[in-house]
């Protein structure tokens, strides 16, 4: 049957094509119907043959003036040959014989928007919103939704859908645009009220209950958020982004269990993804359980192999498990494809002075110093390395440098007395642990893991005990 109909469909579009040939070779006498031409006119449009379709148009107006269909489409197909104003003009005469043709609207926006006429699209949407019902004013409140988007008034994008919402409560993709606009906008607490509401009427919509908690998500209201993405899961149980956004909850709450679980279950649902096995790795590596961390940064990485950040990832673990030479291995994959990734070098300064490569060790602190100068994660790694090494000169010179360019921090301070301290310059060095201590009591932690054989001295002991009774008071 489906067959036949196709058939018959063929060949009465091959009639209206000969009969239209006739007709401008001025062979046929009579006229083509009105629906013959717009079958004639939709049929060059979709083989994409713009300028026949015109033709077309043409004919059919002429033949049919008071046609509000016929002008509607030549109208369209001015549009899409860029000649807005002539549009304009058929869109007013087609307005005037069939105001309730929806489309009429629609094309008058996209030649008003070509136009850069902005405001007057919105006004025309506006206007023909208040005159339609049903499917037709859900429609233009889509349209006017896309305008502001344009125009990067997301504001009124969200407003826009909440109307949506108010006519049809589980209109699907308004439902679907909500929920990134509310994050998008953070109207978390506006959405919350909206789908209180639609679930109130409509208990089973799993996306409401799902962009419910979305919105409970953006707030930071991580608990709610996982009740309702429970509820989601309930009505359907194979919900998969319900899963991913209830682990990142649960993530947030740092119950990585919970998250592994339902990361898990995203897996079973859905094709494997390396930013899931990611995160299951990150629960895991939280959890300080390294090798199953490692298990899935390297599924990740199996399935991404240019993201140099899953290989760091899969080096700090075997840091964590004091095993640096094999740390070293996915360090140098991870920088082969970002080099100066500061992250990397100063992982890899690690390692090599673990591994007792000092001289290689420097240059990669060094490296981190280069690219964040004013950062003090680089300087402080360079400076330790180089005073556990004893290269106590050179670690005074850049503490001075860090000084200069990383500013005066207290740190610098406590690193500049212990070097001061291991040059056996004992009174300048406790001149100054007297400025750090006044400044950052805090940080003698970082004084004493330098050298902790110096809370023998006694000069210190007192002074840090000055300092302890002074704050307690």
């Amino acid at each position: 049957m489906q067959d036949n109909s196709y058939r018959n469909d063929r060949d009465e579009i091959r009639d209206l094509l000969k009969q239209f040939e006739n007709l401008k070779a001025g062979l046929l006498h009579g006229f083509l119907e009105e629906e013959s031409f717009e079958k004639i006119i939709d049929y060059y449009d979709e083989k994409d043959e713009i300028g026949r379709a015109l033709e077309a148009a043409e004919f059919g107006v002429a033949q049919f003036p008071y046609s509000s269909s016929l002008l509607v489409k030549k109208a369209d197909l001015l549009i899409a040959t860029r000649r807005y104003q002539e549009a304009l003009e058929l869109l007013e005469k087609a307005e005037v014989l069939d105001s309730s043709d929806i489309d009429i609207y629609i094309l008058k926006t996209d030649a008003y928007l070509a136009l850069d006429q902005h405001e007057l699209a919105v006004g025309l949407l506006e206007e023909a919103i208040a005159q339609f019902e049903g499917d037709n004013r859900i429609n233009l409140l889509f349209e006017l939704s896309d305008v502001y988007d344009d125009y990067e008034e997301f504001d009124k994008v969200f407003d826009c859908l909440v109307h949506i919402l108010e006519y049809d409560p589980i209109n699907e993709e308004a439902l679907y645009k909500i929920c990134f606009w509310t994050d998008f906008t953070g109207r978390g607490e506006e959405s919350i009220a909206v789908h209180r509401r639609i679930i109130d009427e409509y208990p089973y919509n799993e996306l409401a209950w799902f962009n419910l908690g979305a919105a409970y998500q953006g707030i930071k209201l991580f608990e709610k958020s996982i009740d309702a993405y429970k509820y989601a899961l309930a009505i359907n149980e194979k919900f998969d982004y319900a899963y991913r956004n209830m682990a990142d909850a649960y993530i947030r709450l740092r119950k990585f269990r919970d998250a592994i679980e339902s990361l898990e279950k995203v897996i079973e649902l859905a094709r494997p993804e390396d930013v899931i096995y990611e995160a299951i790795g990150y629960c895991y590596d939280k959890l300080k359980q390294y090798a199953q961390a490692r298990f899935y940064y390297k599924k990740a990485s199996h399935l991404n192999n240019d993201d140099s950040k899953l290989y760091f990832k899969i080096a700090c673990t075997y840091m964590n498990e004091q095993s640096f030479s094999k740390a070293l291995q996915y360090l140098e994959s991870a920088m082969r494809i970002h080099r100066m990734q500061p992250e990397y070098n100063l992982a890899m300064g690690e390692c090599l002075q673990q591994l007792g490569n000092i001289r290689d060790a420097i240059i990669h602190f060094s490296n981190v110093v280069k690219a964040r100068p004013r950062g003090v994660s680089g300087w402080e790694a360079l400076i330790r390395c180089l005073y556990a090494e004893d290269f106590l000169t050179e670690a005074f010179e850049q503490i001075k440098n860090a000084q200069e360019v990383a500013g005066d921090k207290p740190l610098f301070l406590f690193y500049e007395s212990a070097t001061l301290f291991a040059m056996k310059k004992s009174k300048e060095a406790l001149v100054v642990l007297q400025k750090a201590m006044e400044r950052a009591p805090r940080l003698l932690k970082k004084f004493v893991g330098l050298n902790p054989t110096i809370l023998q001295n006694q000069q210190v002991v007192d002074l840090i005990a000055y300092y302890k009774r002074k704050r307690s008071i």
